[in-house]
């Protein structure tokens, strides 16, 4: 009689596949989620440009720096990470605004 009971390396596998599983749900939601947050920078950016707005708001992006970096912390996310990713995020939306008020 043969034990139908898994194995360690069955369950490691299973879970392993549950984690993964998990993982790819939550880069989907950040690609969603990033195109969401982009699509409303673009509209930002065309406001700016309208109103002959400069491109960067520094006293913004360093309130939103601040923010996140407690965000992430509360997350328990490295706060220096989450700041290297909003700094590029940042510079993305910044570069789109100037293609957009025609100051490249």
């Amino acid at each position: 009689m043969t034990s139908t009971r898994p194995t360690d390396t069955e369950r490691a596998a299973e879970l392993l596949a549950k984690h993964r599983a998990s993982i790819d749900r939550l880069d989907a939601i950040l690609i969603y989620t990033l195109g969401e947050r982009f699509k409303h920078t673009q509209d930002v950016g065309h406001l700016k440009a309208q109103h002959d707005l400069p491109p960067s708001d520094p006293d913004r992006e360093a309130r939103q720096i601040a923010r996140l970096e407690s965000l992430a912390k509360e997350a328990d996310l490295d706060p220096d990470f989450a700041k290297k990713l909003l700094a590029f995020v940042i510079a993305e939306v910044i570069q789109h605004h100037k293609k957009i008020s025609g100051d490249h």
